[in-house]
């Protein structure tokens, strides 16, 4: 080999070995974000403040990014694109408001998710409820809204002890007005696991 053919053969090897210094292993490790989508209907506040309240568990956990939107807002490829979907909703005559359960009667319809897609399988759910007292139908909305997202076949999840079984709930009549601040550590707790929970389930389906 000759002058000229070593000093090329030296010039390309350290132009491999700035690539190399340069393309860390972090980045070609880092795993892909968490996306979890908070939705939620709300008349007078309550229902959002715990909705805030859930998006600030998620952002806790390292990796995650959050979507927030009422229902009336959320577009199909929010669904899509999210590896958990929480939703919430205020009692209205003892279950879910009308718009939460329209929001979820169009993930067939309007937004092409029948269950015989299979479009959300695998994804995380889970749902917390506002009621005016601590007897309002709180339970039976959350569970009405997980019986929903066990329709499309995902795997729904509650905020875990010593919160609330089915989710997170909040009272905001007169027996305790507003929201509290044990009721926003279980709306942030909901997040959290969600949160921890749907980048399980991510990293172990190979996405």
């Amino acid at each position: 080999m000759n002058r000229r053919e070593f000093l090329k053969t030296i010039g390309v090897l350290s132009t491999v070995a700035v690539l190399a210094l340069y393309a860390s292993p972090c980045d070609a490790a880092d795993p892909a974000p968490v996306i979890v989508l908070v939705t939620y209907h709300s008349a007078t506040g309550n229902t959002e403040k715990m909705a805030q309240g859930v998006a600030e568990g998620i952002k806790a956990v390292s990796g995650t990014s959050v979507i927030l939107k009422r229902v009336d807002e959320v577009i199909r490829d929010d669904l899509l694109s999210a590896d958990a979907v929480i939703v919430g909703s205020p009692v209205y005559v003892g279950s879910i408001s009308g718009q939460v359960k329209t929001f979820l009667d169009n993930w067939g319809p309007k937004f092409g998710l029948e269950t015989r897609s299979r479009s959300m399988r695998n994804k995380v759910g889970a749902a917390f409820a506002t009621g005016a007292s601590g007897s309002n139908g709180k339970e039976i909305t959350m569970l009405t809204i997980l019986g929903a997202l066990l329709g499309s076949e995902m795997i729904v999840i509650s905020a875990g002890r010593p919160f609330g079984r089915f989710g997170a709930s909040a009272t905001t009549g007169s027996e305790s007005p507003g929201i509290d601040a044990k009721e926003i550590t279980e709306a942030r707790e909901l997040g959290k696991r969600v949160a921890e929970v749907a980048a399980l389930v991510k990293r172990g389906s190979g996405k």
